[in-house]
């Protein structure tokens, strides 16, 4: 009988699936397709549409005079609390309901203030020019809960798994720290270096935590695949997957506590040359076939970019894992792309195959003004829209024209990005922009220091 009522409940799901069938019900569940299964996903639809009325709020623009350009903007998970990391070694607090100035953070640091993550609602790191990085407390602001020293220069980056509690931290001294906030003192946190490559520009975990992406200047992108935080990365103690091209040799370099050293090539790990596939095929083994921290290195292609170089600027993962969203940049600073690269999931045939874990399905150009700044995009909540730095102004775009999810509208080949809306409301170059996690509103921050929210009106 039970048998029966779950063969029931599986033919009245077929019967309500728009294509009908088995694969497209299964393909439809796996994907969290079912009201059973994401309860939230009918809700972030009514507010995706909401975002074609959203409009500048003129009464709600947030501004101070001492704290210079914004270069990154961070809601609390809740949405409750919009924080401002500022040039001037600010950090700005504020309710973005009511647009009330909660505090300002005067001396966060003592040098930018580059970027802002939230661990819970309450607590949350900050990271400078300063090579430090600070830990907050929203129930106590006057001061620290404690400074983390460990980088050598600036920290532009800060990662966080909610599964083991690690602070993961990059800076433009190459490293990839990892601290451990489980055993936080107010003298700091434990720390070892974790990873470490030249030209680093940015680094993301994925929100499953299996994936670490590293951006570089020099136009490279490495995946470390199957991640494992707690496993120290020697040098020659992970296997390197071949890239679709070949990275140069000076570019590459893993780290460990101790003495970092060059790699060869992207199919090397040690001065004694590449790995053999005898080598590999018996990590994999030992790893049940999916080596831990296995690295991948890329060079994404950029419409526009073929024969010229590129620098990646921004790096921002998909909410759902799908996809990673890159702003890119041409050598000579006179072009800028804004790019989809869907993930292609699945070990190679064999361990030492070439494998090619992203591929490009959409992309847009962007306004080339503020040269020499970085732009930092974001996702929307549920996935369906991206806000992008456009000039004075910030642009919504979407996979398609009606805010499809990615995998409903997924091209054969690389196609354009749909401007949604266009919304100016500055009178400086737009350098960061933020779609908060709870509600229909987005808020961006330009280079003269202005933060502006939208939202929508009727």
């Amino acid at each position: 009988a039970a048998g029966g009522g779950r063969c029931g409940e599986v033919a009245a799901s077929l019967r309500a699936a728009p294509d009908g069938g088995l694969f497209a019900w299964l393909r439809g569940r796996c994907l969290g397709r079912s009201a059973a299964v994401d309860p939230a996903r009918d809700s972030f639809r009514a507010m995706t549409g909401l975002y074609g009325s959203i409009q500048p709020a003129d009464s709600v623009y947030l501004s101070t005079r001492t704290h210079g350009a914004v270069f990154n903007l961070e809601y609390s998970p809740d949405g409750s609390v919009l924080t401002v990391a500022c040039e001037q070694t600010e950090v700005l607090l504020f309710d973005p309901i009511s647009s009330k100035h909660i505090k300002t953070l005067s001396e966060a640091h003592e040098d930018c203030v580059n970027n802002i993550r939230f661990l819970d609602n309450r607590l949350f790191a900050t990271c400078s020019d300063d090579t430090t990085i600070a830990l907050w407390d929203l129930r106590k602001l006057n001061t620290k809960v404690c400074t983390l020293h460990g980088h050598t220069s600036w920290v532009k980056n800060i990662e966080y798994d909610t599964n083991t509690r690690l602070l993961v931290t990059s800076g433009f001294d190459g490293n990839v720290i990892i601290w451990d906030t489980n055993r936080c003192t107010e003298d700091g946190c434990p720390h070892k270096k974790f990873f470490h490559t030249r030209f680093l520009m940015r680094m993301r975990l994925t929100p499953d935590c299996s994936k670490m992406l590293i951006s570089t200047s020099s136009g490279y992108l490495l995946i470390l695949h199957d991640l494992d935080l707690n496993k120290t990365l020697e040098v020659g103690s992970y296997p390197i997957l071949r890239a679709r091209r070949t990275a140069s040799s000076s570019d590459i370099t893993s780290s460990s506590l101790s003495s970092p050293r060059a790699v060869g090539s992207p199919c090397q790990q040690n001065d004694s040359g590449p790995l053999s596939e005898k080598q590999m095929s018996r990590s994999s083994q030992r790893e049940g076939g999916s080596p831990r921290n296995s690295l991948e290195v890329l060079t994404p292609e950029v419409p526009g970019e073929r024969d010229r170089g590129n620098c990646i600027t921004s790096l921002q993962l998909h909410p759902k894992g799908w996809a990673t969203l890159l702003r890119c940049s041409s050598n000579t600073d006179d072009q800028e792309w804004t790019c989809v690269y869907e993930f292609q999931e699945g070990a190679p045939v064999r361990p030492v195959s070439p494998r090619c874990s992203l591929r490009l399905t959409h992309c847009i150009e962007e306004a080339n003004v503020g040269r020499g700044y970085i732009k930092e995009l974001c996702f929307s909540p549920d996935g369906r829209m991206i806000s992008s730095p456009h000039g004075f102004g910030i642009r919504l775009l979407g996979f398609d024209v009606h805010c499809s999810e990615l995998v409903d509208c997924l091209p054969k080949e690389a196609g354009p990005l749909k401007e949604i809306r266009s919304l100016y409301s500055h009178n400086d170059v737009v350098l960061t922009t933020k779609f908060s996690p709870t509600h229909c509103q987005i808020a961006s921050g330009c280079l003269s220091g202005r933060v502006s929210l939208y939202q929508p009106k009727f």
